[in-house]
């Protein structure tokens, strides 16, 4: 008899594939990712559906957008009538685990459910001596959160039946903000001399009123809390933006890449792992990330925009007995074809598994095979307008392997945490073949007329094919979203009043 393939899927916060060496970083070197691509596969055109953790993770379970899985925002809660393709392993025989950040919802209902074992930071997580939580309770674990999930992952192989095929989700806090490094890496990084992005001081002369007013800002938004230090007075003040912003991206890319450290540290401890146990070759090991992030990349921090560095996410994929070394694929792919990949190369008929699925299988693709009518753009939907720390707007859009057109369309449609207020629709156009860096935005140029007429249709082509309601209006129907909890939702309304208030 065949053995069945065993799944591992590590996953990090906020890891943007430029600070990964495998896709050519400037700022780091990643030797046990690159690892994974040099014995797998790279892929580079992986584009989250909603840039933001909770919606991303609910994405990549269930095989669906957001309006259909019910997660459009951190405030908001898993809609459990939606299967997930854990469910559909664990109804095929295979031992199912969790370790690490969940981060889907706060109540009761939105802690895992269709594992064998679980161990789960509570909401965001702390880096150093974390509470976590299991089937039991909950309890402070001593340590540091990128070792203790690895710990917990390791000796879950360890101890297994080892007759069971198994599916393991391994998710690491790190690097989400507010980066907190290990001892052991703090040394890193710390001359001062981390390359800057080359559109750092983009001046954002061509952009919509809606994006220039974020608040991601590294040189006016990021504050004490994520530098761990107050801005010195000889770098206050708008005559000294420039110098001060300068001086915070070295302290915050210093801290962001130490936590990256170690997670490449640990992949290299449970890849060995594998090597040790005679599991490496029968065993799908996947490394991403929930979406991009900006390192200071247009002059920003954090991601929610539709610009590559937050849509992008890192993927790399290995599997020996089926996808040859040192491959790479550029066919366009989101995080809601991921579910329907696991199932498919563990031998499960995603159709009938998961009949919500909104994504398909990319494995042909990892076997380097033509796939004739794979789709040729990525559809994409931020939902939480103008949040109280960021001030995002909320926007939909398409990107091809040659263009980008977003579509601010300026309404909360009552998602919880978002803002009542309503902007002025706007639209952006990039052409990624003579502008990659998306400096220009082309919405009102004559000579992209045709391209943004052949573009409009597309997306509500994409909108029609995914069931998601475009914008037309204030008339426009609001999903029902979560949390469905009422003192919950009392709460999610008292927090972002109050950060209003006060910001």
């Amino acid at each position: 008899m065949v053995a069945r393939t065993n799944v591992i899927f590590i996953m990090s916060d906020d890891h943007a594939a430029h600070a990964i060496s495998a896709y050519g970083s400037r700022v780091n070197r990643t030797p046990n990712l690159d690892r994974i691509a040099d014995e797998g596969a790279r892929m580079d055109a992986v584009y989250c559906t909603n840039a933001i953790c909770s919606p991303s993770r609910a994405t990549i379970l269930t095989g669906t957008y957001s309006h259909v899985n019910g997660v459009s925002s951190i405030w908001t809660e898993m809609d459990y009538r939606v299967p997930t393709f854990i469910d559909a392993l664990r109804g095929s025989g295979y031992a199912t685990a969790m370790f690490g950040k969940w981060h889907l919802g706060e109540g009761g209902a939105s802690l895992p459910r269709g594992f064998d074992s679980w161990k789960i930071f509570p909401g965001q997580g702390d880096y150093v001596d974390p509470e976590m939580i299991d089937e039991n309770g909950s309890a402070e674990v001593s340590g540091y959160a990128t070792d203790i999930v690895t710990d917990l992952a390791i000796d879950w192989i360890d101890e297994r039946d080892e007759d069971e095929p198994f599916c393991m989700m391994v998710h690491h806090k790190a690097p989400h903000r507010p980066w907190v490094p290990d001892e052991k890496h703090r040394h890193l990084y710390a001359d001062g001399n981390i390359p800057e992005p080359e559109t750092f001081f983009d001046d954002h002369a061509t952009r919509s009123k809606a994006v220039r007013g974020v608040h991601m800002t590294i040189a006016d938004d990021m504050g004490a809390e994520d530098l761990k230090t107050e801005v010195p007075e000889r770098l206050r003040g708008p005559a000294n933006r420039e110098a001060r912003m300068r001086w915070k991206y070295q302290i915050y890319m210093r801290d962001y890449l130490q936590c990256i450290q170690s997670i490449d540290d640990n992949v290299g401890r449970l890849l060995d792992r594998l090597d040790e146990r005679g599991l490496t070759d029968n065993t799908l090991v996947i490394y991403t990330s929930d979406q991009g992030f900006f390192l200071g990349d247009h002059g920003w921090f954090d991601k929610r925009l539709m610009f590559d560095q937050s849509l992008q996410m890192p993927m790399l994929i290995r599997w020996p007995e089926q996808i040859e070394a040192g491959s790479r694929c550029d066919s366009i792919i989101t995080n809601a074809d991921f579910a329907a990949t696991f199932l498919e190369a563990c031998g499960v008929e995603a159709a009938e598994a998961l009949p919500t699925s909104q994504g398909r299988s990319f494995l042909p693709l990892l076997r380097g095979e033509r796939v004739e009518d794979w789709p040729d753009a990525a559809y994409y939907r931020y939902w939480e307008h103008d949040d109280p720390i960021h001030n995002a707007p909320a926007h939909y859009g398409i990107r091809t392997a040659e263009h980008k057109l977003i579509y601010y369309y300026g309404a909360g449609l009552g998602v919880p945490g978002a803002s009542e207020r309503v902007f002025e629709p706007e639209w952006e156009l990039y052409d990624l073949r003579d502008d990659p860096a998306e400096l220009n935005n082309l919405a009102d140029d004559p000579a992209y007329a045709e391209i943004r007429r052949e573009l409009e249709e597309k997306l509500a082509a994409y909108q029609r094919h995914y069931r998601d309601e475009p914008y037309a209006g204030p008339g426009t129907p609001r999903p029902e979203w979560g949390p469905h909890d009422a003192e919950l939702l009392t709460r999610v309304e008292e927090y972002v009043a109050n950060i209003r208030a006060t910001s």
